[in-house]
């Protein structure tokens, strides 16, 4: 792996928020040349405390990939464009579904454009969402599974995703998409509640505060600790025979929201688990269990995640202890 990108040029998009910092830190690890680029949307996670470590080794871009101009300086030269900007919150996509479509639709179209034109042999590589199934009709859910978004976040991602795939095959733009499960850990905004339930539960837990159940709490989610994330995106990334396709990510198991509380609360030592009844907006966008099936991706690029959910679920609670004051009021 390091190998392959010491010295490599990489664009993340979004590379302030969640996901892309940490990849960003692994990726100053392995020698790349890295520049983020980010607009700072509030709410959607972005938080320059997030690269702090590597603060001085990358470059910022402060944009939007809507911006015609900005991508097509920003995707000259690079080897990786790592393509993580997005609107991602599903309550949010509902209450302003043009504001979705522009982020994820033209804002993705904007970026193929620029790779197009100024960057051909630029590798894209797109992370999508698990939402775009929708509800499972079988479990778990490889890539066969229908498409059916019941949100219109995972509407948009699908598009995007879509044309990821026309640049590729009618264009020779090489990318590659990766459909993501429910990814937690250190980095993740904690400031509401409309996205990333494990850290939530986990924001709760440290404050000593309820810790809210939708439902009887026995819906399976399938949650992925980031760092097991960043190695798939590296290890695709680094396999030229994975473009032109879609593969799931995921840990490959199922846990239920009651149970994970339970475990929060455990490691937490804090905490009050209770059941709370579904929020309208919430029961709108809930598409019940999930549990990816990931053989195509280990086949493909030999990853497999590392990182027992209760060593993840620990590791982030470390990290909030030491450093929650930038992402939220102890």
């Amino acid at each position: 792996m390091k190998h392959t990108f010491e010295k490599a040029n990489v664009l993340i998009t979004g590379g302030l928020g969640f996901i892309g910092s940490n990849l960003a830190i692994r990726l100053v690890e392995l020698g790349a040349q890295v520049t983020l680029v980010d607009n700072m949307l509030p709410r959607q996670g972005g938080n320059l405390f997030n690269i702090d470590p590597i603060k001085d080794r990358v470059h910022i871009n402060f944009s939007d990939i809507r911006n015609e101009l900005s991508m097509n300086y920003l995707v000259r030269e690079k080897d990786y464009i790592f393509h993580l900007a997005g609107q991602v919150n599903h309550v949010d996509s509902m209450r302003n579904p043009l504001k979705d479509l522009d982020i994820n639709c033209r804002g993705t179209l904007v970026l193929l454009e620029a790779c197009q034109h100024m960057n051909p042999d630029t590798r894209v590589i797109f992370a999508g969402t698990r939402g775009e199934y929708g509800k499972s009709v079988r479990l778990p859910v490889d890539e066969e599974h229908p498409t059916n978004p019941v949100g219109v976040y995972a509407v948009t991602n699908l598009t995007a995703e879509k044309m990821v795939l026309v640049y590729h095959r009618v264009k020779g733009l090489d990318g590659v998409c990766l459909r993501i499960t429910n990814t937690y850990g250190p980095r993740h905004q904690m400031m509401h509640d409309e996205y990333g339930v494990l850290n939530w539960f986990i924001r709760k837990a440290l404050d000593n505060d309820t810790i809210p159940v939708f439902g009887d709490g026995k819906i399976l989610r399938d949650f992925l600790f980031i760092d097991d994330l960043v190695e798939a995106l590296l290890k695709t990334a680094a396999t030229p025979g994975a473009y032109g396709d879609i593969y799931n990510v995921g840990s490959g198991k199922g846990v239920s929201f009651q149970e994970l509380a339970a475990i929060i609360e455990a490691l937490a030592g804090r905490g009050n688990v209770r059941h709370t009844p579904f929020t309208q907006e919430r029961k709108e966008v809930e598409p019940g269990d999930y549990i990816a099936n990931i053989a195509k991706l280990s086949k493909a690029t030999g990853w497999t995640p590392t990182v027992p959910l209760s060593e993840g679920i620990a590791r982030t609670l470390d990290f909030y202890r030491k450093y929650g004051a930038h992402y939220w009021k102890l």
